[in-house]
């Protein structure tokens, strides 16, 4: 017991130990915070590959739509409610 009453009395281990439940506990950039920004950044990347993925299957039916007419119109009538001038439109609300 005499021997970690020893250690207790140095300023350097006491300094050390300080220090170190410092910078786990106590500092801004503490290990707690570490583990939880880490968990934010996973949680973007996944977020980031999937706006990538949607972001590539608009761009593809973007280029769909705009080297077909006739798909444009189907999506313009759809999409948008446009019509020709010698139409009627009808919007039928289901409930």
């Amino acid at each position: 017991m005499a021997k970690y009453i020893r250690y207790t009395k140095n300023f350097y281990f006491v300094f050390t130990v300080l220090f170190i439940i410092w910078m786990v506990f106590i500092d801004s950039n503490d290990i707690i915070s570490h583990i939880k920004l880490r968990s934010k950044l996973n949680d973007l990347e996944d977020q980031k590959e999937f706006y990538q993925e949607r972001k590539e299957k608009i761009q593809a039916e973007r280029e769909e739509l705009l080297s077909n007419y006739e798909l444009l119109e189907k999506f313009a009538r759809e999409r948008y409610l446009m019509k020709r001038k010698t139409e009627d439109l009808y919007v039928i609300v289901e409930e």
